[in-house]
């Protein structure tokens, strides 16, 4: 079943997420992710038995790999496949309590997007992430194994709405809110105050229509990369990476 379905009807205790890789799974399990069954050749029984063997009553399905591959619909290049709960999401508030830097990520619908601005959030200190109702899930396959697991390292939840109520929840809890835009008049990344006297929000949106006008009316800034050679923009992934090393930066000069 695509990981659509998994959550749309088979909502058994919150539903399912896959987690594909050794090193995938072992973060899952690491942050308290609880597997309900791996799926593997033979081959790989040895190497992913410190895995299944701290859950002893978890089934291993065991197959040939052109089977497996009929009931996946992709090779296990990367060794199994396991089936875990879902877990139930903090609050805003509880994601925000001890936050600093918060990224927000804004109806993002590329998984591999997503996936990567977890792993650059979790690379360079940001302490939470927001996404908007209608962003990429970042429990999907695809957009875990991007993020090699830092999904379940960096504290999230989903915003019930956006911008204007998920904006007034970051007000209240103390936060300047930011916007990446290519909008007139946006302040140069290199001069904008990023220091620790600020709690910091970040939002960042979808290549392309960027972010909705809505947003930007009711952020507290717009901030743009400056840019070189013609370039107007950056891929929003490595947009994010270069405004959270800034962030990051500006915290350590102090």
């Amino acid at each position: 079943m695509t990981d659509v379905r998994l959550r749309s009807r088979v909502e058994v205790e919150r539903g399912l997420f896959m987690a594909e890789s050794f090193e995938v799974i072992s973060r899952a399990m690491d942050a308290g992710m609880a597997p309900r069954s791996f799926l593997m050749s033979e081959k790989w029984l040895t190497k992913f038995a410190p895995l299944y063997e701290r859950f002893p009553e978890v089934p291993v399905f065991v197959g040939a790999e052109p089977l497996l591959q009929q009931l996946t619909g992709f090779h296990l290049h990367r060794g199994a496949l396991a089936a875990m709960q879902r877990p139930q999401l903090p609050t805003v508030p509880e994601v925000l309590r001890t936050a600093r830097t918060v990224a927000v990520i804004e109806d993002i619908v590329d998984h591999t997007n997503v996936g990567a601005m977890f792993r650059s959030a979790a690379a360079l200190g940001v302490d939470a992430v927001l996404v908007t109702p209608q962003c990429a899930d970042p429990l999907y396959r695809r957009s875990i194994r991007v993020s090699m697991g830092t999904v379940f390292q960096v504290p999230w939840t989903r915003l019930e709405a956006w911008p204007r109520e998920g904006v007034d929840l970051l007000h209240e809890a103390g936060f300047d809110v930011l916007a990446l835009a290519l909008s007139e008049g946006a302040s140069p990344l290199d001069q904008v105050d990023l220091g620790a006297d600020r709690k910091v929000a970040l939002v960042l949106g979808a290549e392309g229509h960027g972010l909705k006008p809505a947003t930007l009316r009711a952020v507290d800034e717009h901030v743009v990369i400056p840019m070189a050679g013609g370039v107007d923009s950056l891929n929003v992934a490595a947009a994010s990476a270069v405004v959270f090393w800034q962030r990051r930066a500006a915290l350590e000069s102090q």
